[in-house]
C-alpha cells in the first residue's frame, strides 16, 4: 500500500464509541472470558474508525457494531461442517428480516447479536442519558440509510452469508481451490462488498449507478485489494489453526508449486496491479449528471479508504501479529506458529478465539 494515495485517517470518535460498542458486546456473554479478552485485542472499533473516518457519530456507532458482527459470524462458523453453518446462516438471515421480533428461547445467541442494539447513553447520541431503546441492531441501521442502501445492505450481506457456507462446505471436503477460483468465492466472504453500505447511508445510488459494470469493477477492485491484505496478514494465524485452505496464498501455492514466500511475493504483485486498475477505472466512469456523479464519487473514495483502513488495523490490531504489528509491519518478518488445531467440540459460546503471541 506505499504507493496508494488514501493516507491512513481515523475518527474523532473512535475512543468514547468503541467503549460503548465493546460493552454492548460484552452483554451477550456471546464467549468465555479467556476467548472474550483475545476478542477485544482484535480492536474492530479501530477498524470501523479507520475506515469511516468521516462518519458521524451514530453511524460510526453502526459501523462497530457491524464489524463485531461479522467477526463473531466468523469466529462461530469456522469451525462447523456445512450444515450448522447454514443453520446459523438462517438464523442471522430471520433476524436481519425480523428486527422487532424477539428471537426464540434457546436460540444461539446470534440472533439476538444481530437483532439487538446498545442503549444509547452518550449525551451526542441521547441528551436525556441513558434509556431504553426500542432500536435493535438493524433497525437502527434503517434509521439513518436510504431505501436503495437498505436493499444492497440485505443483498450483499446474504451474499456474504450464502459464501460463508460454501467456505464450510469446502472446509468439509479438505478443498483447495485454484487461484481464481478461490478469488470468485473470496470476494464474497471477505464481506467488503456489504461493510461498505456506511457509504451508503446518506445517499440514494440507484441501481443504474450501484450495479454499472464501470463501478462493480471498481468495487471488485477493492474487495480484492482488502482480500490479499487480509489473506497476507491472516496466513499465519490460520495455518496455526488448521485452517489455512481458505487463504490466497494456499491457492496460489497449490496452482503455482511456489513455497510461502514466493506466493507471498506473487500476491503482491497482483495486489499492485488491482490498485492500478481501480486508479485506471475511475477515470473511466461515465457520468449520471452531477448529483449521482458526486454522490458515486463520495461512494468510491469512502471504498478506497477501506482498503487502506484494513492493511492499518491488521497492524495496529492483534488479530494477526500480537503485539509485535508494529515491528512486523517494517521488518515484514512473522514467526512461523506451530500447528494448534482447533477442539471440534469446542461451538458457539465455548469458541476458543486464538490469542497469539509471537
Amino acid at each position: 500500500m506505499a504507493n496508494w494515495p488514501w493516507p491512513r485517517r481515523i475518527s474523532p470518535f473512535f475512543e468514547g464509541v468503541k467503549a460503548e460498542s465493546d460493552e454492548w458486546f460484552r452483554s451477550f456473554n456471546a464467549l468465555s472470558p479467556k476467548s472474550l479478552k483475545a476478542f477485544e485485542k482484535c480492536d474492530f472499533a479501530r477498524l470501523a474508525a479507520l475506515a469511516y473516518p468521516d462518519a458521524s457519530r451514530e453511524h460510526l456507532r453502526i459501523a462497530c457494531d457491524l464489524m463485531i458482527v461479522y467477526f463473531i459470524v466468523d469466529e462461530y462458523t469456522d469451525v462447523e461442517d456445512a450444515n450448522r453453518a447454514a443453520e446459523i446462516v438462517n438464523v442471522i438471515i430471520d433476524a436481519l428480516n425480523n428486527p422487532h421480533r424477539p428471537r426464540p428461547e434457546g436460540e444461539m445467541i446470534l440472533g439476538e447479536v444481530v437483532r439487538q442494539s446498545v442503549d444509547p447513553s452518550s449525551s451526542e447520541l441521547n441528551p436525556d442519558g441513558p434509556q431504553f431503546s426500542p432500536y435493535r441492531f438493524w433497525s437502527r441501521a434503517i434509521q439513518s440509510a436510504s431505501p436503495t442502501a437498505q436493499r444492497h445492505f440485505l443483498d450483499d450481506y446474504i451474499t456474504y452469508l450464502r459464501a460463508v457456507i460454501v467456505e464450510a462446505g469446502d472446509r468439509d471436503k479438505s478443498v483447495t481451490r485454484d487461484i481464481q477460483g478461490y478469488l470468485s468465492i473470496r470476494r464474497q466472504t471477505v464481506g467488503a462488498q456489504s461493510a461498505f453500505v456506511i457509504f451508503e447511508l446518506g445517499l440514494n445510488l440507484v441501481d443504474e449507478v450501484y450495479y454499472h459494470p464501470a463501478v462493480t469493477e471498481l468495487i471488485d477492485c477493492v474487495a480484492e485489494l482488502i482480500l490479499i491484505d487480509n489473506d497476507l496478514a491472516s496466513y499465519n494465524r490460520e495455518q496455526g489453526t488448521g485452517d489455512e485452505n481458505h487463504n490466497l496464498v494456499t491457492a496460489i501455492m497449490f496452482e503455482l508449486g511456489l513455497d510461502r514466500s514466493g506466493a507471498m511475493s506473487w500476491a503482491a504483485a497482483y495486489h499492485a496491479e488491482i490498485e492500478a486498475r481501480f486508479i485506471n477505472g475511475l477515470l473511466k466512469l461515465p457520468s449520471w449528471g452531477p448529483t449521482l456523479d458526486a454522490q458515486i464519487k463520495e461512494y468510491l473514495n469512502g471504498i478506497a479508504n477501506w482498503a487502506r483502513a484494513n492493511y492499518c488495523w491488521s497492524y495496529e490490531g492483534q488479530r494477526y501479529f500480537g503485539n509485535r504489528g508494529g515491528e512486523i509491519e517494517k521488518t515484514r518478518l512473522v514467526p512461523l506458529l506451530s500447528k494448534a488445531r482447533r477442539d471440534p467440540k469446542m461451538r458457539e459460546k465455548d469458541i476458543v478465539v486464538a490469542d497469539l503471541w509471537l
